[in-house]
């Protein structure tokens, strides 16, 4: 693993920039260290408590880990953005995000390690998951630093998740909260429901378009459980049409109109913000 980061500010120190910034784990930072990964611009080492002028720039070397996926024969998705640290693959409706078992091999990460083994790397790891039904833009981390760093901000909230779904019925409102802990429904093997003893859930909706008897709206995740876009919708009385697990109609095409349309960030790597848009 090899790349590069320029300093933002004056008086950030390697330390600060690991633990403060990015908040990497003790045993991360630790194989950093011995590794003596951080070097300079002109290839040597850096002392970690030394205070770096804005603009310094800093070069990563750590040896990779392989990940485990089995390459497909060829990447049938789309990257929709790739640099040094991440790439966003728009990932098809009916694809699982990852194998679930040694003979899935027809995945979004299979077909990843596809376009990673062309390139000549060997690591990728998704940062969150997308429903098999949903389609749209996933998150693949290509170095375990940047998978711990976007792991974490995808814990805190600072990606912001918007997605487009086509609901039963006419929403009166303009925009809502959904706040509404899910919990697994005893009564069925994958489905989900709203439960006084379930997990905390919070989602925001805001109608774009009435048809005549549906309603286009996009949402926002402020938590990420199991299938809470569908949950929610259905539990205020406007299933995602094709949505049959949850009492939607059954829909023209067989399936479940839910789309992951945008990621926003601060990228920790760059320094800027970054809108990605799955259109």
């Amino acid at each position: 693993m090899q790349f590069s980061y320029k300093i933002p500010q004056d008086g950030l120190t390697v330390e600060a920039l690991l633990r403060e910034k990015w908040r990497l784990g003790k045993k991360l930072v630790h194989e950093l260290r011995m590794a003596k990964a951080v070097k300079n611009a002109d290839g040597d080492s850096v002392k970690w408590n030394e205070p770096l002028s804005k603009g310094a720039h800093l070069c990563f070397s750590l040896e990779m880990p392989k990940s485990d996926y089995a390459p497909a024969k060829q990447c049938n998705v789309d990257i929709r953005y790739e640099d040094q640290h991440i790439l966003i693959v728009s990932k098809p409706k009916g694809m699982s995000t990852h194998p679930n078992d040694d003979y899935d091999k027809d995945t979004c990460m299979n077909h990843v390690m596809a376009y990673m083994k062309k390139k000549g790397l060997v690591y990728a790891e998704h940062v969150h998951r997308l429903d098999q039904g949903t389609e749209g833009l996933l998150i693949v981390a290509k170095h375990p630093i940047a998978k711990s760093v976007f792991d974490r901000m995808i814990e805190e909230k600072s990606i912001v998740r918007t997605y487009e779904a086509e609901v039963q019925g006419i929403i009166k409102e303009n925009k809502g909260t959904i706040n509404a802990p899910i919990g697994r429904d005893r009564h069925h093997p994958t489905r989900r429901i709203v439960s006084k003893s379930g997990q905390h859930a919070v989602t925001h909706f805001q109608v774009v378009k009435r048809k005549e008897h549906s309603t286009i709206v996009h949402l926002n995740l402020e938590t990420g459980r199991t299938h809470q876009i569908r949950v929610h919708m259905a539990h205020i009385g406007h299933p995602i049409v094709g949505d049959v697990l949850y009492h939607g109609r059954k829909s023209k095409t067989g399936d479940y109109k839910l789309h992951a349309i945008q990621l926003e960030f601060e990228h920790p790597f760059l320094n800027q913000k970054v809108i990605v848009k799955d259109e």
